[in-house]
């Protein structure tokens, strides 16, 4: 059914028991402390939402997070280290800045767990600055910290420990000298001895295992002003060289980029297509180009390599768009990689097991959708990233009703077999507009679709309207007698949502978790 436009809009002016005012003026359920804090360390704040600013939905979840870290801070901190060591969330800086509040504004039994979890979260070079530049903006450089930062580098083996250090070399106005001279570790034998020294004056000594001399020596011959690509292809090969220490100037050249591939990390590979291409050593049927579908299309490698879906889908935005959003960089792209990365979006996620229930996927297209940026995914609205959400679950249901809603409701002609693009450009071209939430169970009841469960992708922002999702919810139940389900993917982290938190048949999920579709397929079942 659609709606008709009305002049004036209709507003929800009446709460619902333990309802509150969401940010869109209308009322929903605040989330619980636990909830709130997976949206925040999966979905992030990056961007704000269509109604608020990022600082504000950032002050929001630290206040949500604090709270916990005062009322379950073993619960909070080991959910942090859980979510962010199994890859759920798109980017670790939540995950950092948490670490930093416990650590930094906890009670001494909270810092304790915190830096007992800290090698579990603060994993590479990148994710030590972030953590350092948040907690120096909450506390100063006490014996606590200094002993957490020292034990970062004297628990990596010396090999491993030279890796870090010269790929993620500063970040945030930070640099490695800079961590040692204030946490001022002592090394616990000659070798890593010798290596700080490399990090703090420069020096390459006899002393650094033969495997680590080599290798810096090779960084070292990488900076020589007359090298040449084809040299520095070799240096690249012969020691591992990551991409982060080759000068700006070999990265205009093919084969350098194809020395690069033939060891680059799977993460790497994807953040690194473009620029491939552009160089031109990613062109129709190459050879480079056959290894990088090939990679894309393991399965057991993505999973191995913890592989974020936002992370596939990011690249497969841009990628397809053939421009950068931040540079001026331009290049056409290869359909198998594109079709390469639709694969490897899918297999990014947990295996997603058929319900064979009747299912009616609607879509929040409102206006508010198109504000703010997934998992501070630039260009990736909540709107277009619930388009390539829905698609994981309709691949795997054979009975589904795809609706999109904002103030009013139309079917959608999402198909499970087009391509991830296709489908955000098709949400981008429809109309948008106030958003009502209880629009997807009053059009099942008024149009007899039998549904068990109804999977909403929001932003929870629902204002327009005279009814409330759960008593749509709850009339459809009563008039069809089916016990029909609702799972709420949350498309933001805001602290709401529009599943009653004592109705055992409505869930709350976070959208873009690795394990969000499965969750579905499990409680639309009945097992939880």
């Amino acid at each position: 059914m659609r709606i008709p436009r009305l002049r004036i809009p209709r507003t929800m002016t009446t709460p619902l028991p333990g309802q509150e005012r969401n940010y869109a003026g209308g009322f929903a359920y605040r989330l619980e402390p636990r909830q709130q804090l997976d949206r925040f360390l999966i979905l992030g704040t990056e961007g704000g939402t269509y109604y608020v600013s990022e600082q504000t939905l950032t002050l929001d979840n630290a206040k949500a997070t604090l709270e916990l870290l005062h009322s379950a801070p073993a619960y909070a901190i080991g959910r942090t280290a859980e979510i962010s060591e199994q890859g759920r969330a798109y980017k670790n800086d939540p995950a950092l800045f948490t670490l930093a509040l416990a650590m930094g504004m906890g009670k001494p039994e909270t810092r304790a767990l915190a830096l007992e979890a800290m090698p579990r979260i603060v994993r590479t070079g990148t994710h030590l600055f972030t953590f350092v530049s948040y907690i120096t903006q909450l506390r100063g450089w006490g014996r606590g910290l200094r002993r957490a930062v020292s034990q970062w580098y004297l628990r990596r083996e010396v090999r491993e420990l030279a890796y870090q250090v010269t790929k993620y070399q500063q970040r945030g106005g930070w640099a490695h000298r800079d961590l040692l001279r204030l946490a001022h570790p002592k090394a616990d034998t000659p070798e890593r001895d010798a290596l700080f020294r490399y990090i703090v004056k420069g020096e390459i000594t006899p002393a650094l295992p033969d495997e680590v001399r080599a290798y810096l020596e090779a960084i070292e011959q990488l900076r020589q002003p007359d090298i040449t690509p084809a040299r520095a292809a070799a240096l690249i090969r012969d020691h591992a060289l990551p991409r982060e220490v080759v000068p700006t100037e070999l990265l205009t050249h093919a084969e350098v980029w194809d020395a690069l591939l033939q060891q680059m990390p799977m993460t790497a590979l994807i953040r690194n297509l473009a620029t491939m291409t552009r160089v031109g050593l990613l062109t129709e049927n190459s050879r480079a180009t056959r290894h990088v579908v090939a990679q894309l299309t393991d399965d057991e490698r993505l999973r191995k390599a913890r592989i974020h879906p936002l992370q596939v889908l990011a690249a497969l935005v841009t990628y397809e768009r053939g421009r950068g959003m931040r540079s001026d960089g331009v290049w056409t792209h290869v359909l198998d990689i594109v079709d390469a990365l639709n694969a490897a979006f899918y297999a990014a996620f947990a295996n997603v097991e058929p319900t064979g229930k009747r299912m009616v996927l609607a879509l929040d297209i409102s206006g508010s959708m198109g504000g703010g940026h997934v998992g501070g995914v630039g260009g990736l609205t909540p709107r277009a990233a619930t388009a390539a959400l829905a698609l994981v679950t309709l691949n795997a249901e054979r009975e589904a009703h795809v609706v999109g809603f904002s103030h009013e409701l139309t079917p959608l002609k999402l198909k499970p077999t087009m391509r991830i693009e296709q489908a955000i450009d098709y949400l981008h071209e429809l109309d948008f507009g106030g958003t009502d939430c209880a629009l997807p169970m009053l059009w099942a009841l008024e149009n007899r679709i039998e549904a068990d469960a109804f999977v909403v992708y929001t932003d929870s922002e629902t204002w327009y309207g005279d009814v409330h999702p759960a008593e749509a919810l709850w009339r459809y139940r009563e008039a069809t007698g089916i016990p029909a389900r609702l799972v709420v993917v949350g498309m933001v982290a805001n602290p709401f949502s529009i599943a009653h938190p004592d109705d055992a048949g409505m869930l709350d999920v976070v959208g873009f978790d690795p394990n969000t579709p499965s969750a579905i397929s499990e409680f639309v079942q009945g097992r939880f």
